[in-house]
């Protein structure tokens, strides 16, 4: 237990702090030998105090080669007004763990029924509905679980007396827009869906959290087809009224054909009471929208009547005297109802709340502003239901509707696109690729969103009556910014969490300049993602490629130099940044851009599952479709860090992707069809597949594919030059060999930019290979070598031109080399590449220049975030292994100017 002492206590902060008490999972990692898995469930969070301890369901994340745990996650409930830290402590001896609350699920052959002590929801397993039912326990019954609630589990026996029912059903919504043109006329044919689950699962069941994942299709209304694959799940803890939802849909329509107009998820909500004590809110940019089907404003509403008014805006349940207020309530009487609210935010910029009094009326506008909060609430005296929509205004066009008010049943639908808005459009933007003009990737056209996916975020609150204007801003943040626990940056830098990185060191004037260039960067694309309004559905998360200083835009319409699509891993660069800084404006980028590149850059079935598509203008839209932007070392970090679910299913479907590279192999320009099954290079090629498979070893201790990374390094141990050799081989998926064919047959900056330096550090940690922790150093030394002694040292082996370009690139593997071969001549190197790049010498706060395009902007005319994502990273990882070698800060000062 010796080593296990030197970590614990770990110390953990709120990234997002909860202003209730909330529930939280997240990940811990761990170095070799640390803690073994027995020893796990002996785990606590203690308060500041040192007296509270809250119980953990904990379990096994990833595991090193001998066993032991290399990542946990963990769940807890934290009560309100809890501590803003917490440590990770484990029991010195046995004790009872006192649960103040515990979430249990009952299986059916209908359904799941999970009780968390305050709510009982009803999940269907099959059919139509998510979600059947939810009661909210009574006061009196708060607290109980379902099993001692005295019911059999049978959905039919879950009924009133457990509790007020304040959602009655659910409906996964679709609507198609078809469209035909016939004689110059253009006809549009709307088909309503609705989600049928086909499978079901419980994958987590307490006892503080509990996980049920439902997939399924959208059927037709009349029964004639089915489309739009999903994926839901649903999250409850112990204790809470609230439920997590993770909604992904798949494409698998014909763009020029099936344009989506609306999708979402509608709840049924019972209503009960007067019409004036149901209550109506949308959360706007700061404040929220309170009406009501029946609002007290009339022009009569005056003295008492006026402050009754008020607190109605403010949920409170009223009551008039029969006498005294008869006049008053005969002005209600012929008062207008209105029936249906919705929001529709249009854009980033803009949203629109209308409201009617029925199906055959004008909607008319009630307000207007720029970002609405994403929270929509429908309810009566009996209580009601909130949702609040994560990234809402930034993944526009959604909205929130709320129909029914003046009926015994409400809809609450939240809307991830909007049908107020013109239908999704999934074509491309040709119908031809432009290779040589605007740097697409491959003569053949292979733009298709078949098999691409998007994924959303929502939380339901079920409430026993109608929360005040600061409780529903509370549950507008926390839908936005859930709550999650970190690590701090020098525990994650302790346990080598992710491989080599540097922590913040601003010790010397050379490394403070350092830091503010690399913070610099970040405050650039801060910025720019706002300028710019790099905001959408389909877009939000990621970032422009290269910039055209002529129009003063980045290459929006410019084929391969438009969206960056994870193309030289800026998100590794924004994890390390978050993992080094414990930023929590950082991290919501890196979050973004994850959840992007890994659902819209990436083809989760189809031609080309397991890959993804090189930066365009339509991020489906290049026809090179790569191993390198679907991998699994892109995604990780989120994953690890969080405990995401979603994003472990993507990791699991890439780790076969080298099978899709027989059908499509990525160098078919190049080598024509011969005896090797397909071709790749060592990188990005077999780098993404070694990164897929280090991350299916590591998750599931399955030595298949370490085997296969094995036999893959045999390949390049038994290659004359070894790394340096290639970069394409022959190889064949079915055995994992890469078949040398020769020692210069392609560049090789592609090997080491695309994420391969980084996954292969951690590799080279869990494998304790010193043959290939040589080969890596090796290379490095080797790349930015003088000609004539590469050439000597090859033994004129290599003779193309182009060979070791953009040495910036090089510098993360150079720096390796360096530091394991104790080498200054290539520290010095590194030092000097970096340096003397514009990213290392100039402050961009200071360089940019004032513009006129559509509006005045600010822009820097050179800018490109290839070389802001690998400068920026690969100087991080410098900073750790070859700092020593930093010129003193006088001698930066000349390469600044």
């Amino acid at each position: 237990m010796t080593a296990l002492s030197s970590a614990l206590p770990i110390h953990l902060h709120w990234l997002n702090q909860p202003a209730a008490a909330a529930g939280v999972t997240w990940g811990v990692p761990w170095t070799k030998g640390e803690l073994n898995r027995k020893e796990l469930a002996d785990l606590y969070l203690s308060g500041p105090d040192g007296n509270s301890r809250l119980p953990l369901q904990s379990r096994p994340a990833a595991y090193w080669p001998d066993g032991t745990i290399k990542w946990s996650f963990h769940s807890a409930v934290c009560p309100e007004g809890g501590a803003e830290g917490y440590t990770l402590e484990r029991y010195t001896k046995p004790e009872a763990v006192q649960y103040t609350a515990k979430v249990s699920v009952r299986e059916t052959e209908e359904a799941y029924i999970v009780d968390t002590g305050a709510i009982i929801c009803t999940v269907g397993k099959y059919g139509a509905g998510p979600i059947s039912q939810i009661l909210r326990r009574r006061p009196e019954q708060a607290g109980a679980s379902d099993s001692n609630s005295g019911h059999s589990g049978d959905i039919k026996d879950v009924n009133a007396r457990d509790g007020q029912r304040v959602c009655s059903g659910s409906e996964l919504v679709c609507l198609r827009e078809q469209r035909d043109t016939l004689s110059g006329e253009l006809t549009l044919r709307q088909e309503r869906f609705t989600g049928v689950t086909r499978q079901a699962a419980l994958e987590e069941n307490g006892p503080l959290r509990a996980v049920i994942r439902l997939d399924g299709r959208h059927r037709s209304s009349n029964g004639a087809g089915e489309w739009l694959p999903y994926t839901l799940r649903l999250y409850f803890y112990a204790g809470l009224e609230s439920i997590r939802l993770v909604h992904t849909f798949y494409y698998d329509g014909n763009p020029q054909q099936d344009f989506i107009k609306g999708l979402g998820i509608r709840f049924r909500v019972p209503l009960s009471g007067p019409l004036y004590n149901r209550h109506i809110r949308f959360a706007g940019s700061e404040g929220i929208f309170s009406e009501s089907p029946k609002t007290l404003h009339t022009r009569r509403t005056k003295g008492k009547y006026a402050e009754l008014f008020a607190a109605q805006l403010e949920g409170r349940n009223l009551q008039f005297d029969p006498g005294e207020d008869a006049y008053f309530t005969g002005l209600l009487r012929d008062s207008a109802v209105w029936d249906s609210f919705r929001l529709v935010q249009d854009s980033s910029e803009h949203f629109a709340v209308h409201k009617r009094t029925g199906p055959d009326c004008v909607w008319i506008k009630g307000a207007e502003g720029r970002r609405a909060g994403g929270l929509g609430y429908i309810g009566s005296e009996g209580g009601g239901l909130a949702a609040g929509v994560k990234d809402f205004w930034q993944k526009h066009p959604s909205g929130l509707e709320l129909s029914g008010a003046a009926g015994d049943e409400a809809g609450l639908t939240v809307w991830f696109w909007s049908p107020e808005v013109p239908a999704m459009d999934l074509r491309h933007y040709d119908t031809k690729t432009h290779v040589e003009s605007s740097y697409e990737g491959a003569e053949e056209l292979r733009a298709t969103p078949y098999g691409i996916a998007n994924t959303n975020e929502l939380t339901l609150w079920c409430t026993s009556g109608t929360p005040d204007s600061a409780g529903l801003l509370r549950m507008q943040r926390e839908a936005d910014h859930p709550p999650l626990l970190v690590c701090e940056p020098e525990y994650y830098h302790r346990s080598r969490a992710f491989g080599l990185w540097s922590l913040p060191d601003r010790s010397t004037p050379a490394k403070a300049y350092l830091e503010e260039r690399l913070a610099g960067i970040i405050s650039f694309y801060q910025a720019e993602l706002e300028q710019r309004k790099w905001y959408g559905l389909w877009d939000y998360g990621d970032f422009m490629h290269s910039y055209d200083p002529v129009r003063h835009v980045w290459n929006y319409d410019l084929g391969g130099c438009a969206w960056q699509n994870a193309e030289l891993v800026p998100n590794m660069w924004l994890w390390v940044s978050f993992l080094r800084t414990g930023r929590a404006d950082i991290f919501r980028m890196a979050e973004a851009m994850t959840r992007h590149t890994s659902e819209v850059d990436v083809y989760h079935f189809g031609e080309y599952a397991g890959l993804g598509s090189r930066h365009n203008v339509v991020h489906w839209g290049c026809g090179c479709k790569e191993a390198r932007i679907a991998m699994a070392g892109l995604h990780r970090y989120y994953y690890y860090l969080t405990g995401d679910e979603r994003i472990g299913d993507i990791m699991d479907s890439v780790k076969d992707a080298d099978y899709t590279t027989v059908t499509l192999d990525p160098m078919r320009a190049y080598f024509p069809k011969d005896e090797f099954p397909t071709h790749v290079r060592v990188g990005p090629d077999w780098a993404a597949f070694s990164s897929n498979w280090m991350t299916r070893w590591e998750r599931y201790e399955d030595t298949f594919y370490r085997d296969k990374i094995l036999t893959g390094l045999d390949g390049i141990k038994a290659a004359n030059l070894r790394l340096i050799s290639g970069p394409t081989y022959g190889y064949d998926p079915k055995t994992g060999i890469l078949s040398p064919m020769g020692d210069d047959n392609w560049g090789r900056h592609l090997a080491i930019c695309m994420g391969g330096p980084q996954v292969w550090f951690e590799l080279a940690m869990m494998l304790e290979d010193p043959v290939w922790e040589d080969i890596l150093a090796e290379f490095g030394v080797f790349y930015n070598l003088p000609q004539e002694e590469k050439d000597a040292y090859a033994g004129g082996a290599i003779t193309g031109k182009l060979r070791f370009e953009h040495p910036v690139l090089s510098v993360a593997i150079a720096a390796y080399g360096a530091w394991y071969k104790d080498d200054r001549a290539t520290a010095d190197r590194c030092w000097n590449i970096l340096l003397e790049n514009p990213f290392g010498a100039i402050n961009l706060q200071e360089a940019q220049t004032p513009v006129t395009y559509m509006e005045e902007l600010n822009e820097i005319d050179w800018m490109n975030t290839n070389e802001a994502s690998q400068w920026s990273l690969n100087t991080i990882i410098a900073l750790e292994l070859i700092a020593e070698a930093l010129p003193e800060r006088d001698s930066v000062k000349g390469a600044e100017e």
